[in-house]
């Protein structure tokens, strides 16, 4: 849990002053200009994992090319913690207009990191992560490095919104799009929004340092998914919908500590609501999301062979699925999730009386959003199992529209305590 509140953390201190310029399209205020964003200072926060810690970050928006970004970020604190971070995105491969690269590569030395897995001698017999395991079934690792790389190539299809304008415009009036929808407009993926083949080699290396469990966890491997955003506004949607559909593989080749295949899909829909007297926008957001691993194999013993990561797999809990709960606090074969959102900007800017503030952060609006989840891991895909004994999450998210970016605390309740998720972006279809 603490290794992704840190890693929401600094995205959201990297990202927050940084002009938009993701998903293949340029974000431009009402007179037309883009200008290049740079940041470049230190900081100092506090938490668990870190204790006292101080970092210095880099940010670049708009540079190598006017649609790309590059972050980087290193931080050390007074428990012995350090992670560097580095991130690129939106770069047009060379040779190919329609080729783009997201890479992200970061390593890190974490410590006090509570993970659910099987280990802990006080709950034998049980499986930690499964959906009826205690919440107290975890592992503390006291030190451990957790390092990854993602490569993920996106082509875009020539159909939709991405025949014609392979990197499109888009005209933002206080944080609003007004001009330049790239979705939304029919359910015909030859007619709107954006379709994409992505293709994405990853590697990733968690280290379990504690009293009852010791050992290295290496997964490495292909993702290929096919994704369509049909989306008004991929940085705050009112309209449309996104679906992608996923296969993941680790071979078991190199040095991976297993072989596993996973499978999953993810849909989300946006209806708009309109203005009202006391709102700029209101928008109803749901998603849906299922998982399945067809290589997991639970053995009489208990032991699971061939199973994903809790990572990479079937798994809910933390910053994008289950808010109320712990980072990968569920995990199996399968799993399913519903969400619903119903996002408020009002008329009302606090920060318009605040200019000092203002010529930093520069924030065009706040959104209030109460949410619901619903959800369950399962040993099997089947369609009763999934729904009976499920889960639950709700809570209030206030977002904010900052330099052209959304960044999000969503605090959130469900049966085993309260948890308070920082990020950045929309929680679904990140």
């Amino acid at each position: 849990m603490q290794k992704q509140i840190v890693r929401g953390f600094i995205l959201f201190l990297v990202l927050l002053y940084c002009s938009p310029a993701f998903g293949q399209s340029i974000t431009v205020g009402p007179d037309g200009k883009f200008e290049k964003g740079v940041i470049s200072v230190p900081y100092a926060f506090y938490n668990k994992a870190f204790g006292a810690a101080g970092g210095y970050v880099y940010a670049v928006t708009g540079w190598p090319q006017k649609q790309s970004a590059l972050i980087a970020t290193a931080m050390v604190g007074t428990k012995g913690s350090v992670l560097g971070f580095l991130m690129a995105r939106d770069y047009q491969m060379p040779f190919t207009d329609r080729l783009f690269l997201d890479a992200v590569v970061n390593a890190g030395y974490f410590q006090d990191v509570d993970i659910y897995t099987d280990g802990n001698p006080d709950f034998p017999g049980e499986r930690a992560g499964s959906n009826d395991s205690d919440k107290d079934n975890y592992v503390n690792s006291d030190g451990g490095w957790d390092n990854f790389f993602r490569l993920r190539f996106k082509y875009l299809l020539p159909i939709g919104h991405g025949k014609d304008e392979i990197i499109s415009t888009q005209v933002v009036d206080r944080g609003l799009l007004v001009k330049g929808a790239i979705g939304g407009e029919s359910w015909n993926p030859f007619v709107s929004g954006r379709t994409y083949f992505e293709f994405k080699p990853f590697y990733r290396l968690q280290q379990v340092d504690g009293d009852d469990v010791q050992e290295d966890v290496k997964t490495n491997g292909l993702e290929l998914s096919l994704f369509r955003d049909n989306r008004d506004f991929k940085l705050n949607p009112s309209k449309g919908s996104a679906l992608r559909l996923k296969f993941q593989r680790d071979f078991g080749w190199f040095d991976s500590s297993n072989s596993w295949t996973v499978i999953d899909g993810e849909f989300d829909k946006y209806f708009s609501l309109g203005e009202s007297d006391w709102f700029r926008q209101r928008v109803l957001a749901f998603d849906f999301w299922t998982a399945y691993s067809p290589t997991w194999d639970e053995k009489s013993t208990g032991e699971i062979e061939n199973g994903a990561p809790s990572f990479a797999g079937a798994t809910l809990g933390g910053l994008w699925r289950f808010r109320g709960y712990p980072s990968q606090r569920f995990s199996d074969k399968a799993a399913i999730y519903y969400a619903a959102e119903m996002r408020f900007i009002p008329r009302w800017n606090p920060f318009d009386g605040w200019p000092w503030i203002q010529q930093y952060l520069g924030v065009q609006w706040l959104q209030f959003v109460p949410f619901v989840e619903i959800g369950r891991v399962a040993p099997n895909w089947n369609v009763q199992d999934l729904h009976e004994d499920m889960k639950w999450s709700a809570g209030l998210g206030v977002r904010l529209w900052a330099k052209g970016l959304v960044a999000r605390i969503d605090s959130a309740a469900s049966d085993e305590g309260f948890e308070v998720q920082m990020m950045v972006s929309q929680p679904f279809q990140f």
